[in-house]
């Protein structure tokens, strides 16, 4: 990539956000706790939502202040992803602050913004974006859900699919088509919206069905305008996955190690032995250039660089897989317990699967970089 050189190196205020994020979810979700909220209704524990949003102001880190956040930018975002990434929270931060809060904040609708955006940035509106159908795909042709407009309004008919925290958002940002192609449409009212939990391998990330039958919806931004604006939430989106994985990766790494230092076989330590020795270093090598490619695309997403794009498939891609190899070794470097419920590898391993998916897989991220540098 071309373009001035970016610096990774975070300020004195930025650091202190990191220590401060990490040490309230040490406190506050540590194993024990995230395993106790997989459990309730909402999938999330609303009280510490609410600690997050209130007390730390974290939802609303990156909002502008004229719409009630601190008006901060993507690389503070990043930190808080990465942190949240560490401990697995279940929490509707990703589809909400990081998704639905971006996707308002660049539709170029003021009165979209002047609704949503103070709701979202102080915790009390829990938004999300249904984009994917039944193929899963992140592609302005896969979209088939139909918008049509009428004396009173618009209304949506089509099913979306895998929308993060759909069953429990306050307000779904929908992407459909009209007459003049993608639109962006709120849906904030759902008495005509079937919702339904989707089975998924990662307890720590809800996923939903979405069935509109001519559900009223609100026109976000203009229309036949919508996909422009998505695939920058989607960038915007992906540069803040990879900071996400890279903290679960990191996570992993570090479990791997503390286990290999304790754990004797034949009376040493199993990390003396050379075989687990290189598979620690392969991954903390692996993570480290992981963490490279996601600072680049965070300090992109905030400058809203010209390389973003292009940023935040690499980042994705790469950071898809480190966790996926961190994830794998950690289990492995245990041995049986790790393959046991009791210990959170699994559970680490389950959340690699998943975001892997999440907005595109490593193949097809590396597919859009190989088109958007004209391989």
């Amino acid at each position: 990539m071309s373009g001035n050189a970016i610096s990774f190196a975070l300020n004195d205020e930025q650091n202190e956000l990191r220590r401060t994020v990490r040490s309230f979810l040490e406190n506050k979700a540590d194993d024990a706790a995230i395993r106790g909220q997989l459990d309730t209704p909402v999938g999330y524990d609303t009280a510490l939502w609410h600690q997050m949003s209130h007390q730390l102001g974290l939802t609303g880190l990156a909002i502008p202040e004229e719409f009630g956040g601190q008006g901060f930018t993507f690389v503070e975002l990043g930190i808080v992803a990465e942190e949240l990434g560490r401990c697995l929270l279940p929490a509707p931060y990703f589809a909400s602050v990081v998704l639905a809060a971006n996707l308002i904040m660049h539709s170029g609708d003021d009165a979209a913004k002047g609704r949503y955006l103070p709701g979202i940035a102080a915790g009390s509106t829990a938004a999300t974006v249904a984009i994917t159908e039944e193929s899963g795909r992140w592609q302005p042709h896969a979209i088939r859900t139909r918008a049509r407009s009428s004396g009173t309004g618009w209304a949506l008919e089509g099913t979306k699919s895998y929308v993060l925290d759909g069953c429990n958002a306050d307000v779904v940002f929908v992407a459909a088509r009209t007459d003049t192609g993608i639109s962006l449409f709120a849906v904030d009212e759902f008495q005509t919206v079937a919702r339904r939990p989707l089975s998924t391998l990662d307890p720590t990330r809800r996923q939903a069905r979405m069935k509109f039958d001519a559900t009223p919806a609100a026109l976000i931004g203009d229309e036949g305008q919508g996909w422009p604006v998505l695939a920058q939430t989607l960038s915007l989106g992906a540069s803040a996955l990879a900071a996400e994985q890279v903290g679960g990766a990191q996570r992993c790494l570090e479990m791997a190690v503390d286990y290999a230092k304790v754990r004797k076989q034949f009376g040493k330590p199993i990390g003396s032995f050379q075989a687990i020795r290189h598979k620690c270093a392969d991954i903390f090598l692996e993570v480290e250039c992981a963490r490279g490619a996601a600072y680049y695309a965070v300090q992109a997403a905030a400058e809203l660089s010209g390389e973003l794009a292009a940023a935040a498939s690499l980042a994705k891609a790469c950071s898809s897989e480190a966790y996926a190899h961190a994830a794998a070794a950690n289990i492995q470097i245990h041995g049986g317990v790790g393959f046991t419920w009791e210990h959170p590898a699994h559970l680490f391993f389950k959340r690699a699967k998943s975001s892997g998916h999440l907005l595109g897989d490593a193949t097809f991220h590396r597919g859009l970089l190989a088109d958007l540098v004209g391989i």
